[in-house]
């Protein structure tokens, strides 16, 4: 295996090291300032609802996703499991996905929507589906955004504490 090494001007090194396998391999580096990141070191959650949460009539509701023990995570310790919100501290664009599960028909519509820093940022199926899924790329300040997952049901109706049911996920895609 060969490597190369890239001292700095004043302290710190770099070392790439090459396969001893067959091939070329190529990696682009973009021409911009800041912090390369690689997929080893982008933020990335996934927490679940574990209980059970009522979902008043014709209101919206911030789901209570307070696990990421068992099926979640949180790489980088950005996910508060106790005021249920991620708030990355790295700026850049994030994928971010949730649904909420009914345990029962919301009545004539249910809605699972996005709270991006206390606002309806993004809102997703609406249905009386006992399923409701809401998807996007959102960017992120690094230090003061964060976001919540909501749910709005025009009937009363309950969120399932089923893991695979309520759900909040992320990843972040791109640096800033």
């Amino acid at each position: 295996m060969s490597s190369m090494i890239l001292n700095g001007d004043t302290s710190g090194a770099i070392t790439v090291t090459v396969p001893a396998v067959a091939g070329t391999n190529t990696a682009t580096l973009p021409a911009a300032t800041g912090t390369v990141m690689v997929s080893g070191n982008m933020p990335a959650f996934s927490a679940y609802a574990n209980t059970n949460q009522s979902i008043g009539a014709s209101t919206f509701t911030k789901l209570q996703i307070n696990s990421t023990a068992t099926t979640g995570f949180d790489t980088n310790s950005n996910y508060s499991i106790s005021n249920y919100r991620f708030t990355p501290t790295v700026a850049g664009y994030y994928q971010i996905n949730g649904a909420v599960g009914y345990t029962a028909n919301p009545g004539t519509y249910g809605i699972a929507t996005i709270y991006k820093n206390n606002s309806e940022f993004l809102r997703g199926t609406q249905g009386s589906n006992t399923n409701c899924i809401v998807s996007g790329i959102i960017y992120f300040n690094g230090s003061t955004d964060y976001v919540e997952l909501w749910a709005y049901a025009s009937n009363a109706s309950t969120a399932s504490g089923v893991s695979y049911l309520t759900y909040f996920n992320g990843s972040m895609i791109r640096a800033a």
